[in-house]
């Protein structure tokens, strides 16, 4: 078969539309084409008055190789993972946390034999819900089982946007198992793919369960709390359930499990700061990002998204991210007296508001010392003053766009009703974050509205903190993917290997893949 790639066809396209494409640019007829399937579908837009979908398609072709060569064809290979072999291993290997990368670990260990013990901190994810809409409804915050920590991961609750910047031929992988545990099958496809949270909930449970069928166990409310390490390697971990005997720890907890991070370096895990963001979650209406970015073809289209970026005079980058059509701002706090910002959206994309993180990027250079946990004090503290900027009962500080460029103080709202659920205060933001983190969101809100019109909207809300886009620590491994202590994996978002749903799952391969003896990587 061949790949052709970037057909341009109508917004609402029809399979008549492809053949006729693919008949003109081949200059073939329809005796040539025996079959054709997509293979990826996005809105091309980037013009302005002229959107198109930008489609690419595998073709069966009489004669097909007479077509290598020309622009915009090559030679199409299905993508067919291989698993490792299967094998038991001398002890049952522990995946500590269920985001994407402990997930897609503890699966491809259970597919290959390995019985993988599975411990997750927080509930499943339906019970995970219920905890989430106690606090949200003004309820007592669950520190073990919120918007951070539970089956899932962090990504349950937010777009299950699984596009990524990774060429890792894995990634091929994960969508398939998501289609194949319940996800929707336009995610094989779509050039900016998601799920949803309504969604995701389901999938994630699908797969959990076929983890349990292939002998795996998974155990909820089970905190690590410590390992026990001999002759620089893990004999076995320590819980709050009871102690389990192994010599393999894959560490998938995500970014926010700070006390695991405090542990690991009591038995001197090698650990390096990074790069890491902070900021707030910005909200528009959603048709006022349609209009700006589909123009007269709004109506037509799903709900629009973007992402930009800019870099500012001082050399400092201010990009949005995880941005979510027609979603909600949702409290993410997991730490009691703080409050912490993210988005998600379901699947249908359908609400009333946009909203994105708008983050400023802060180094390693702009703390004095080398403490390793100066980052994650740094968030910390921004999080405990927004809640008491807030009210000290877990409502999100908010300002309108308007007064927080003019740096004054925001006494009410205008036309955007913010989406934060548990209630709002209008604040003055200038006072929460550090000077260069409130300058540079200054000088960044006009710029962006120079490439989506509307961005600088006045009354667009922002709400404070956002701080967990990315962890800010990063505990090192070598090329056999351990830490300096053997045995202990460390894996994902948490471990600083990854940034979103997607690239984590791919990590949690790769790591389950090393330890099963795969190693052509």
């Amino acid at each position: 078969m061949i790949k052709i790639t970037n057909l341009l066809l109508p917004i609402k396209y029809t399979e008549d539309d492809i053949r006729n494409e693919i008949k003109r640019k081949l200059k073939i007829g329809d005796y040539d084409i025996l079959s054709f399937e997509v293979i990826k579908d996005s809105i091309d837009a980037h013009k302005r008055g002229e959107i198109h979908r930008c489609v690419s398609v595998c073709v069966n072709l009489r004669g097909e190789k007479r077509f290598f060569g020309v622009k915009g064809v090559e030679k199409y290979e299905k993508y067919q993972y291989e698993y490792p072999p299967v094998s038991r291993l001398s002890k049952r290997p522990v995946v500590v946390g269920s985001g994407p990368a402990g997930l897609f670990a503890a699966h491809i260990l259970a597919v290959c034999g390995a019985e993988p013990v599975l411990i997750e901190r927080g509930m499943d994810v339906d019970s995970r819900r219920k905890a989430v809409d106690t606090f949200f409804a003004g309820g007592k915050l669950d520190t073990e089982c919120n918007i951070q920590f539970g089956e899932g991961g962090a990504g349950t609750f937010s777009d299950g946007k699984l596009n990524t910047g990774t060429k890792d031929k894995r990634q091929r992988k994960v969508l398939e198992e998501f289609i194949k545990h319940g996800a929707p099958e336009e995610i094989g496809y779509a050039g900016k793919p998601h799920i949803g949270t309504d969604l995701l909930s389901g999938t994630i449970k699908n797969m959990r369960n076929e983890i349990i069928s292939l002998g795996g166990e998974v155990r909820f409310r089970c905190k690590l709390e410590d390992i026990y390490v001999s002759d620089g390697s893990v004999i076995g971990i320590k819980t709050n359930k009871g102690d389990i005997d192994t010599d393999c720890v894959i560490l998938a907890t995500g970014h926010s499990a700070r006390d695991t991070v405090k542990m690991l370096l009591s038995h001197n895990v090698i650990m390096e700061r990074k790069s890491f963001s902070v900021g707030v979650r910005i909200e528009h209406p959603q048709k006022l990002i349609n209009d700006a970015l589909y123009h007269k073809f709004a109506k037509e289209l799903p709900s629009a998204d973007y992402k930009a970026a800019v870099h500012l005079k001082d050399g400092r980058g201010v990009y949005t991210f995880c941005m979510c059509p027609g979603g909600s701002v949702v409290a993410a706090a997991s730490e009691e007296n703080t409050v912490v910002t993210n988005g998600m959206s379901n699947f249908a994309r359908d609400g009333e508001n946009a909203n994105s993180a708008l983050l400023v990027s802060v180094l390693p250079t702009d703390f004095e010392g080398n403490d390793v946990l100066s980052g994650v004090e740094f968030q910390q503290k921004l999080e405990k003053s927004a809640f008491y900027m807030g009210g000290a009962n877990y409502f999100a500080p908010v300002q309108t766009s308007a007064d927080f460029i003019k740096g004054q103080k925001s006494v009410s709202l205008g036309k955007v009703n913010p989406t934060y659920p548990i209630g709002v205060t209008p604040s003055n933001l200038s006072q929460l974050f550090p000077e260069f983190v409130t300058e540079s969101l200054k000088e960044a809100i006009p710029l962006m509205d120079r490439k989506i019109h509307g961005f600088a909207l006045p009354d667009a809300v922002l709400t404070a903190v956002e701080s967990r886009s990315s962890s800010p620590v990063r505990i090192v491994r070598g090329e056999d993917l351990q830490s300096n202590i053997k045995g202990l994996y460390p894996c994902g978002e948490g471990a600083g290997y990854a940034g979103g749903i997607m690239s984590a799952a791919v990590d949690g391969i790769r790591v389950a893949e090393y330890i099963l003896g795969k190693r052509d990587f």
